[in-house]
């Protein structure tokens, strides 16, 4: 708040960083990073949270956000992606989620064309 200037280790004391890297370490550590949040969740359900958390700064009221997040929770329930997390998690294995952004996102994205984000 007082936009005073504080160093790395600092913010690391403070919990505002996750970690501190060598300038030559960063990618690959941000790589691996990416990859433990990616790696076995559904990329249909990435791509519409990352579109719902951008989207939502610009909401003028929290309860449209809420609407949006509770048609993706119905609509992501009942797909083939959340039957195959459940078999998996039963059958003790990695999922193998089925569905693709570039053809199984629900039928109401974009949301922000029909007036539900303005």
């Amino acid at each position: 708040m007082s936009g005073r200037m504080f160093s790395a280790e600092e913010a690391l004391q403070a919990g505002l960083l996750k970690s501190l890297h060598p300038a030559d370490e960063l990618i690959p550590a941000a790589r691996e990073l990416a990859s433990t949040l990616s790696d076995g969740t559904s990329p249909v359900a990435v791509a519409l949270t990352r579109q719902m958390m951008w989207r939502g700064l610009a909401t003028d009221d929290p309860m449209q956000a809420h609407r949006i997040e509770s048609r993706g929770v119905y609509t992501r329930g009942r797909s083939a992606d959340a039957r195959e997390g459940i078999t998996a998690f039963m059958e003790k294995r990695s999922a193998a989620f089925p569905d693709r952004p570039s053809r199984d996102l629900p039928d109401y994205y974009p949301w922000w064309d029909d007036g539900t984000y303005s």
